[in-house]
């Protein structure tokens, strides 16, 4: 008999299916020479420290050491304190029993660290020294499982995974117990915590927070003029802004109706804006959160829900990138994206010929490649409505990626007025591209926002009246608080402001958390009543001010530190 593992009951039963094993068992089915069972998440973990003999929280007891570290079946929160989860022993008991009957295991929770993680957790908690081989596959689909079975590695191979994702857990557990034991004896509360992601992170959030209200706008001034031709015009724009008034008041009336224009400067230049990276899970939270003011956590959990449909690939990716070998299947895969109505019209332009390779990198590949549609085709009214919009933005960024750059024009027309530089900055599309796909006015980027009315053109060396003059009073604006998708831009690069898409990938490596934590931490923070939203935009609330002052200069709140950390992590 060979045991097969999962990490839910959903991906066990489908395994089970493809096996031949289908009789239905409790906690597990069977058949066919196969006995297939699932984890319920973590079924194991570390122990908590009344375990080793902490009762009670003093600060002669830190900090809190475990050599070793001992684990116990997963714990719950009661009147009682904490108890042992029945589910987790009945399952636990029923895996004991399934593995007692096998000659060997194959491992098939969710081919990542967490996964990894709870596997190995339960194999050393039971005892186990059976032989086991992994099971690592990128999607549900019938296909993928048998190629995956067909494939099978050794479990060895896998050790380095393992062990990153034990050091986080002991990390995790060393920081956060003994961080929130001592902030709880420093300030004499007992329902505060403190965390390695979790305080990096409130320490962002605050911060913005109190820049943001303790922000002091300045005033400034914009002088422009308006210049005329035939019966087009076209507003022109000083090209600093004035700090005073009194300046801003001499310049303006330097300007009168005699005034003349002479244009010194017209540039048109062609630039093109390269198709986006295709997504990986913070990406998908991120637009989520944006265009469907879908939470993080929210996201996560419908687009896991579609990974089990066998709709997506696996969604807890930390990759935007896909190998050669699936750039192969990708014109089938798109065929079906263009066959659902959304994207019916633009699919009819697409040139198969030349579809765009710039998220094809089988090096930037990490363990998983980056979210994409299967070839099973859904049937979108089984769908609810979170999961039907979140799988055309899958869909929709498929053929983004792999549509032609937006081709856009831009036009600097400058004119000098009486000593004066004036500018006059505009972009057209010529051709759209990739934007046609979605074609939402929210994915403008700054360079096109309109900066001067008017369509007039101009030559230059002409000169021309100036026909109109105008002085807006403008204010510096503070930087914005964070909302969950510029929080989780945040984190993925540890709190650095960066627009640009290949700065924040090369950025990944120091980012806090992983794609597949982030939605937890943002979670946890609104569970521990640290944060808030209004609106959109996430605030602390008393409560995570007073934790966020207690440390925001230890190294505990460090974004910087906490990154150096995942970065090492990632590279064992």
């Amino acid at each position: 008999m060979i045991a097969i593992i999962a990490e839910k009951p959903s991906v066990g039963r489908e395994i089970a299916r493809i096996t031949g094993a289908t009789e239905a068992k409790d906690g597990y089915m069977e058949g066919n020479g196969y006995s297939v069972t699932w984890a319920l998440g973590h079924l194991v973990q570390l122990a908590l420290p009344g375990t080793y003999g902490y009762m009670r929280t003093s600060g002669d007891n830190l900090p809190l050491l475990p050599d070793p570290f001992q684990l116990v079946i997963r714990q719950r929160k009661t009147d009682r304190g904490m108890v042992t989860d029945p589910v987790a022993a009945k399952q636990l008991r029923t895996i004991d029993s399934v593995f007692s009957r096998c000659s060997a295991i194959i491992v098939a929770t969710d081919a990542s660290r967490e996964g990894e993680l709870i596997f190995r957790y339960i194999y050393s908690y039971l005892g186990y020294t059976k032989p086991f081989r992994r099971l690592w596959i990128s999607s549900l689909t019938d296909e993928a499982i048998r190629k995956g079975l067909s494939e099978l590695k050794e479990g060895t191979e896998y050790d380095s995974l393992y062990h990153a994702a034990d050091c986080r857990a002991k990390a995790d557990w060393l920081v956060g117990i003994n961080a929130s034991q001592a902030l709880a004896i420093a300030s004499g509360t007992f329902n505060q915590s403190l965390g390695r992601v979790q305080t990096p992170t409130l320490a962002m959030i605050c911060a913005r927070f109190k820049e943001n209200r303790e922000f002091v706008p300045t005033d400034y001034w914009q002088l422009s003029v308006t210049l005329k031709k035939g019966d087009d015009f076209k507003q022109f724009r000083h090209v600093d802004n004035i700090p005073e008034k009194t300046e801003a008041d001499r310049l303006y009336d330097r300007i009168t109706t005699d005034s003349m224009a002479t244009i010194t400067k017209t540039e048109r230049k062609r630039g093109f804006q390269a198709p986006p990276l295709l997504y990986d899970l913070t990406a998908l939270q991120k637009d989520c959160n944006v265009h469907l003011d879908l939470s993080a956590e929210k996201t996560l959990a419908v687009a896991q829900s579609l990974y089990e449909k066998k709709l997506i690939s696996y969604p807890r990716t930390g990759s935007r990138y896909i190998p050669d070998d699936v750039m192969r299947q990708v014109p089938d895969l798109l065929r079906g994206v263009i066959g659902m109505k959304e994207f019916r019209e633009y699919g009819g332009t697409l040139d198969w010929d030349n579809l765009s390779t710039r998220s094809v990198n089988a090096g930037k590949v990490t363990d998983h490649h980056a979210l994409i549609v299967t070839g099973v085709h859904p049937v979108m009214e089984t769908l609810n409505e979170q999961e039907q919009a979140v799988y055309r933005m899958i869909a929709g960024r498929m053929l983004e990626a792999f549509s032609p750059a937006c081709e856009k024009e831009t036009l600097v027309i400058e004119a000098a007025v009486d000593g004066l530089t004036f500018r006059s900055h505009s972009v057209s599309m010529v051709k759209p591209g990739w934007r046609a796909v979605f074609n939402r006015s929210e994915d403008k980027e700054k360079d096109e926002e309109t900066e001067n009315k008017g369509t007039a053109g101009f030559d230059g060396s002409e000169t021309v009246p100036v026909s109109g003059r105008s002085l807006a009073k403008k204010k510096t604006m503070p930087k914005p608080l964070y909302t969950e998708a510029s929080l989780l831009a945040a984190m993925e690069s540890c709190g650095k402001e960066l627009a640009d898409e290949e700065a924040r990938e090369a950025m990944k490596e120091l980012g806090i958390g992983t794609p597949a934590t982030r939605a937890a931490v943002i979670a946890t923070l609104f569970k521990r009543e640290y944060v808030e939203r209004s609106g959109k935009a996430l605030v602390p609330t008393d409560k995570g001010m007073a934790v966020y002052e207690a440390v925001k200069k230890m190294r505990v709140a460090d974004v910087e530190l906490t990154g150096s950390w995942g970065k090492t992590l990632m590279q064992i």
